[in-house]
């Protein structure tokens, strides 16, 4: 007689073999991509997409700082996902890296002698063989580092602060890593459109690797943030005589952008914005990282999607704001009681 973990573990695999058929069949629908390039922003004082190496990385004014993020999101606005570069500097990029692998090696071989419970460490991923969502603990000095060079010395933050105020709360704080066979997720959205409200949550993937197309980079739908995609995702009924659904129509005719990206630059999208992990078909073992974190809109409740963040930091409720000025702080030598705090709480 099965056990119950036995035919969970049965229906859990049936699920996404479906999974993985939809997604091959929607590979063959997309065919009109390109790579996601970073916009050339003219904001005085700034240069081509902000980050390090421009005068926005610590140099620039507050003024020029506030302008060159009200114009990355007026571009975020329209297109549903934007492109920044240099977002961290290469040498953080990898010791990131290096850390985050650490973390999951050891967190996977706590959760093996049942030292620790998976969901204090992962979160739930969309086909998760050869793929994880690794919740990231704050208190140590290179993830402080990441966070102070990605959100106050390149434009992310000032970004997302021109749509959502210094307000908005830390959604999510994790790094999806997506080794070698890992399947091509479906297009999804992170959170449904809802008429009458505006975008719920912005969230920032960074690349700590350069990101190449056998590694499965992310594809994103461009303009797909809106009721008409939505409602036309969500119908899935094909037309009499044989036509295709208003959802396969959908994914066939809009144009996509691959999340090609420099070690060090990010994507950031709506999470309303319709878009998938590809299959990573890396021949040299490589796997593909992604640094991330997501902001919600203060004025919003429950998104509509489970948060990717350890409890003790989610509970919390930091605001943008409060965690700028304390990685200001850290940047200036002056310590980070606010990090400091929260990472005494991690468990």
């Amino acid at each position: 007689m099965m056990m119950d973990a036995d035919v969970s573990n049965l229906l859990y695999q049936e699920q996404e073999n479906l999974i993985v058929r939809r997604g091959e069949l929607e590979e063959q629908f997309v065919t009109n991509t390109k790579p996601l390039d970073a916009p050339v922003i003219k904001v005085r004082g700034t240069g081509k997409a902000g980050g390090f190496g421009k005068s926005t990385s610590g140099s620039g004014s507050k003024a020029s700082s506030k302008a060159e993020g009200k114009a990355h999101a007026k571009i975020l606005k329209k297109e549903g996902v934007l492109r920044i570069d240099n977002v961290l500097t290469s040498d953080t990029a990898d010791a990131v890296r290096d850390y985050l692998y650490n973390l999951r090696y050891q967190s996977e071989e706590e959760v093996r002698e049942g030292k620790i419970q998976p969901t204090q460490r992962f979160a739930n991923v969309l086909l998760r063989q050869n793929r994880c969502d690794l919740t990231i603990p704050l208190g140590d000095e290179i993830i402080s580092k990441a966070l102070e060079e990605s959100i106050c010395k390149s434009p992310v933050g000032a970004t997302i602060s021109s749509i959502f105020g210094d307000e908005a709360i830390l959604h999510e704080l994790s790094c999806i890593m997506s080794d070698p066979g890992s399947q091509r997720q479906v297009l999804h959205p992170d959170t449904p459109f809802i008429d009458g409200k505006g975008p719920v949550l912005y969230t920032c993937f960074i690349a700590l690797q350069d990101v190449t197309l056998e590694m499965g980079p992310t594809t994103w739908l461009p303009q797909t943030h809106n009721k008409e995609a939505h409602e036309a995702f969500k119908d899935t009924l094909e037309i009499a005589g044989g036509g295709d659904s208003p959802k396969d129509s959908l994914i066939k005719s809009q144009p996509a952008v691959l999340g090609l990206l420099p070690k060090g630059s990010c994507g950031i999208f709506d999470s309303r914005t319709l878009h998938c992990g590809c299959a990573n078909q890396s021949k040299d073992g490589t796997s593909r990282a992604l640094f991330y974190f997501s902001f919600k809109n203060p004025t919003v409740g429950y998104p509509g999607n489970p948060a990717s963040i350890r409890q003790e930091l989610g509970n919390a409720r930091v605001s943008l704001g409060a965690l700028m000025d304390d990685l200001k702080m850290f940047g200036k030598g002056k310590g980070s009681p606010l990090i400091d705090h929260l990472g005494s709480q991690m468990r």
